[in-house]
């Protein structure tokens, strides 16, 4: 059973992996919020940002191909999304085409919105991969719960995260076990059967599961608060590089205010 899934690079020794996971936070949000804020069709400003976010990975040494690969799935999605107003937005008409009594035309203004919606959301999937990728998950759990992040929530993001795996696994476990029962290609009807008793069988596990991990966090006195063998410290050298990354940050949004 593998698991990591988000924080499979985490454990690398580079000057990113070794800043305070509240300041990777803070700066990952100011990064998001600095993005979407971004004015649509601003390239230029876009452009800076991944030079600054391909900046980090390479000190990061997280592989570009893993890099590449959890960023760009998400990218179908958006299209898809907003691909409807390629057709209805705006501006100046380049391609058109007739669906029967419909005219639909693409306009100038749609392809800046989609290209601006895709832009936005690649460098903000970059950042969230950058954080995770470069801060384990108890620790990250740690330096949110710091900033004022509540307590429950925080229990509540570590439990997921942490029987995530074991839900994948008991869910391998019955499909291994449905195959080595089927022979051939069973009609479509027997396996929609199958899979509602799976989805059953692994819901009734779940609460057990959770009924006997209540039970043994409870005997062994859990008070709610999660206890770690370190201690977050933000040193001299997170302050210096939260402040240069700031003034990074400061660059590409001045560009986008000028005319």
């Amino acid at each position: 059973m593998r698991h990591s899934f988000l924080d499979q690079y985490s454990h690398l020794v580079s000057p990113a992996h070794r800043r305070d996971p509240r300041l990777k936070f803070l700066l990952s949000f100011l990064f998001i919020v600095a993005v979407v804020l971004t004015p649509a069709g601003s390239w230029a400003t876009f452009a800076a940002y991944l030079v600054i976010l391909g900046s980090i990975f390479g000190i990061s040494k997280l592989p570009l191909g893993y890099v590449l690969k959890r960023s760009l799935i998400i990218l179908p999605f958006v299209f898809l999304l907003g691909i409807i107003n390629v057709f209805t937005r705006p501006g100046v008409e380049l391609l058109g085409f007739d669906i029967g009594s419909w005219h639909l035309g693409a306009t100038d203004g749609g392809l800046v919105f989609i290209g601006t919606l895709l832009a936005r959301s690649w460098l903000s999937v970059l950042a969230l991969i950058l954080l995770t990728s470069t801060t384990p998950l108890p620790a990250l759990l740690k330096g949110i719960e710091r900033l004022g992040m509540p307590k429950v929530l925080v229990m509540i993001l570590s439990f997921m995260y942490r029987y995530l795996f074991l839900l994948i696994d008991e869910v391998l476990r019955m499909k291994n076990a449905r195959d080595s029962r089927s022979v051939g290609s069973p009609p479509a009807s027997f396996q929609a059967k199958t899979v509602g008793a799976m989805i059953g069988s692994l819901f009734i596990r779940s609460y057990e599961r959770g009924e006997r991990v209540y039970a043994a966090m409870a005997a062994r006195g859990f008070d709610g608060h999660s206890r770690t063998f370190g201690e977050l410290v933000f040193d001299r050298t997170d302050l210096v590089s939260g402040i240069v990354m700031a003034l990074l940050l400061m660059l590409p949004v001045t560009l986008s205010l000028l005319p």
